[in-house]
């Protein structure tokens, strides 16, 4: 079962959110997502454990306290469940105005 874990403090390392949720069962792998140009933590990760412990996981640590800040923890959907992808045009000279 994959694991969504949103509200990470910023300082979180792949081996806190290992550790934290083994807790509640054997975790396969944990991964804290960072941004591809600064390495800087994104704020979420991803845990992957048994579907019978990821129940578990969700009870123990959603809406509660880690490090200072509250989790957000759900089983991870598929990328095609998501919000659709943000489009370059979206982004680019956001602020820029031809007239």
């Amino acid at each position: 079962m994959r694991l969504y874990i949103g509200g990470l403090p910023y300082a979180t390392t792949d081996a806190e959110l290992r550790e934290a949720f083994e807790k509640a069962g054997a975790v396969t792998s944990a991964t804290v997502m960072r941004d591809k140009f600064t390495g800087r933590s994104r704020g979420f990760g991803f845990v992957e454990m048994s579907e019978e412990d990821g129940p578990k996981a969700i009870e123990m640590w959603n809406d509660k306290d880690f490090g200072g800040r509250t989790l957000q923890v759900n089983e991870a959907r598929p990328m095609s469940e998501q919000r659709p992808p943000r489009h370059d045009f979206q982004r680019r000279d956001f602020h820029r105005r031809d007239y």
